[in-house]
């Protein structure tokens, strides 16, 4: 079965600004996210990449950009059902301010029962992300051979979310990984079980230096959405 790569889109607008986008539109990369993106075309140059799959979202499609104009033949597949979580009411807010909201506790303790109003439940987002991952990987396999690697880019929660569940872990335990900016995830699937090759990889390790507590989740907790990486 084939290896999945994984990349977060890189920093955004709104995770400088400490906003949960969501699928509030126009949330484009800022500058470090488009020199991260810049970078990823030599970061990815070993992998015969079969095909890149994204989520809708302009964040995304910013950051596959580079790696498109340097593989003009890779066949570009949008997919729904891995962008952002629909956070509904929650969007566009600021995570500082939705710290203190009651659903915060739900969302970082029991992230299988929390549903956001107006928006979807992290189960749900949890289901659909991974069934697109299942359909995505029999359709490679299909097309490219069981040894083929392919590459899909999405957000934060829908990573981790992926990460769990190749893992075996609970839903209630995603919230204990952690994915920054264009960052690179390795899923090899089998026929029996998968295994996370790679978690995280931003091959840089300024993200792991102490800073300020501004992006709205509390020392225990995690960024809903995803960390917005290093400064």
């Amino acid at each position: 079965m084939p290896m999945l790569i994984l990349v977060r889109h890189g920093r955004s607008t709104a995770n400088t600004a400490g906003v949960l986008a969501g699928w509030t539109p126009g949330v484009a990369l800022d500058e470090r996210g488009t020199a991260q993106a810049a970078a990823l075309p030599g970061r990815l140059a070993g992998l015969p990449l079969a095909a890149a799959v994204t989520s809708p979202l302009q964040r995304c499609r910013e950051t596959l950009a580079p790696l498109l104009a340097a593989r003009p033949e890779l066949p570009l597949h949008p997919e729904d059902r891995i962008g952002e979580c629909h956070y509904g009411d929650w969007s566009g807010r600021k995570l500082a301010e939705l710290a203190d909201e009651p659903l915060m506790n739900i969302v970082q303790q029991h992230p299988s029962a929390a549903a956001f109003p107006g928006g979807e439940s992290m189960r749900a987002m949890h289901a659909r992300a991974v069934e697109a991952v299942r359909d995505w990987n029999a359709r490679i396999e299909s097309e490219h051979g069981s040894d083929a690697v392919y590459l899909m880019c999405s957000h934060g929660d829908i990573i981790k979310a992926l990460v769990a569940d190749a893992l075996g872990l609970h839903l209630d335990l995603f919230q204990r990984i952690s994915v920054e900016p264009c960052s690179v995830t390795a899923i090899r699937y089998t026929p029996t079980r998968p295994f996370l090759v790679r978690l995280g990889d931003t091959g840089d390790f300024a993200g792991l230096a102490p800073r300020e507590e501004n992006s709205g989740h509390r020392g225990g907790d995690a960024a809903v959405g995803g960390d917005a990486g290093a400064p």
